[in-house]
């Protein structure tokens, strides 16, 4: 993806800034709902968390009780931000923001309904299973966990606890992806043959080289999970930072672009294909030549993994539109901004980039007014994630990208970047959840943890 289609839509899908539906209290559950206010804390505040703690900030019923970093900087930045909104506002009621540096202190509060948690990627299921077993309900970013292993420990404590979680997947509440998603569960283009999902490759291995550090980071915490390892500005950078870091890029902290913008496509093709909730594919195969291009540290361009479902259906992972899917009748191709539907040959509505003229709104309204007016199958309708979040918090019902949806969708990625790092294809027994077969060993699909740092 390239950074303008990558990142300058997130406020407009997200819904930050919007009001969220708030639900009137006869829907609460009574032993489960919080009072008036939601009370939040924020796990992780550098550009991603700090998008979020104000996005958060700007829906109504929301009070922010505290924030957490292991960065001085960031931290004490976050509270500042807090304390001059709710001053700004002259707030009645809020009772102050405090910092923290070990996120188990914030989730001993008692105080603190829900934690949003956006932490480099290794460090969101540890976190996310410590909240659900204190009672919090959870927003984590996107992907859900860093391996298989993670996402089904994930969701098997949501159900456990009964607590309310949303994966910060949000395309699922942007019109043109639900539109898209109905399209193809409603036959319109008729049976599915393939479906390619566009993104860049996986992880490497960490060989970035040492780097003096400045005093204000904890990086033991910093690394967390993680193997010991040197400190690079490349991995977190110092201080209020105003980009994405490229942890992302390195497998011990993150799952390479399969993970960040696959957490986010492939989800919209599981999505359209019905998949949530059937447990992955049944088939992964890579293409050729995945360990040369890792030796060469030509990882991130790969491309070619294909991901067979049982309905028989082949995600590609492939250069091209977003999310494309091709059927009997014709092809829907979705991205943030972009809508096409081309039926019989001819194209139907199409907004294909900012030189066109017309509006993506208008082109799914089009195809949702005139392809699916008597459409049987309707998916969850959010158009604002945030929002969708807390109204399920007081509902207490699942939101649009729950455990199922997000641990699924980081099952995938996972299964995916399994096959490119091994270089080998090996079939998935989604029922069971096993690698069965093609010499892949179960390791896999979980970590070594480091020390004290575990699901425990």
């Amino acid at each position: 993806m390239n950074s303008s289609t990558s990142r300058r839509q997130f406020l407009k899908v997200a819904g930050l800034g919007a009001a969220p539906l708030i639900l009137p209290s006869h829907v609460w559950a009574v032993d489960s709902a919080p009072g008036s206010k939601i009370t939040m804390g924020f796990i992780g505040v550098g550009m991603q968390g700090g998008g979020l703690l104000g996005g958060f900030l700007g829906q109504a019923g929301v009070q922010v009780l505290a924030v957490c970093d292991v960065d001085t900087n960031r931290r004490n930045s976050a509270k500042e931000r807090v304390v001059k909104h709710y001053t700004d506002n002259k707030t009645d009621g809020w009772k102050g923001c405090d910092a923290y540096n070990d996120y188990r202190e914030l989730l001993a509060r008692k105080d603190i309904d829900a934690v949003c948690i956006a932490t480099p990627d290794h460090w969101h299921a540890i976190i996310t299973v410590a909240a659900l077993k204190a009672g919090k309900d959870v927003y984590c970013e996107k992907p859900l966990t860093h391996n298989v292993q993670e996402a089904l420990t994930v969701i098997d404590t949501v159900k456990t606890t009964g607590r309310v979680l949303q994966t910060g997947s949000m395309q699922r509440s942007s019109g043109e992806f639900r539109v898209a998603a109905e399209l193809i569960q409603n036959g319109i283009i008729g049976k599915i043959s393939s479906v390619d999902v566009q993104f860049n490759g996986p992880p490497r291995p960490n060989d970035l080289p040492e780097e003096a550090m400045e005093p204000g980071l904890d990086w033991d915490r910093w690394l967390g999970p993680a193997p010991a390892a040197k400190y690079n500005s490349i991995l977190s950078p110092r201080g209020v930072h105003h980009h994405f870091p490229n942890w992302r890029e390195v497998s011990e902290y993150g799952g390479g672009y399969i993970t960040d913008w696959g957490a986010h496509h492939l989800d919209i093709a599981q999505w359209g294909l019905g998949e949530d909730g059937k447990g992955g594919p049944v088939s992964i195969k890579p293409p050729d030549g995945c360990l040369e291009a890792f030796a060469k540290k030509q990882n991130l361009n790969l491309r070619g993994c294909e991901l067979t479902y049982a309905s028989g259906v082949v995600v590609k992972h492939a250069d091209g539109y977003g999310v494309h899917f091709k059927g009997e009748r014709g092809e829907v191709k979705v991205n943030r901004g972009r809508f096409e539907v081309i039926l019989d040959g001819k194209v139907f509505c199409k907004k294909s980039d900012d030189g066109d003229k017309v509006s993506v709104e208008s082109q799914y309204m089009k195809a949702d007014k005139e392809l699916l007016a008597d459409a049987k199958i309707r998916l969850y309708k959010s158009g604002n994630h945030l929002g969708d979040f807390l109204d399920c918090v007081r509902s207490r019902k699942k939101p649009i990208t729950n455990e199922i949806v997000g641990g699924g969708s980081a099952i995938s990625c996972h299964l995916m970047n399994i096959a490119y790092r091994t270089g080998k294809a090996f079939n998935w027994d989604p029922t069971k959840s096993q690698i069965v077969g093609g010499g892949v060993p179960a390791t896999e699909l979980t970590r070594q943890y480091r020390g004290e740092f575990n699901l425990a």
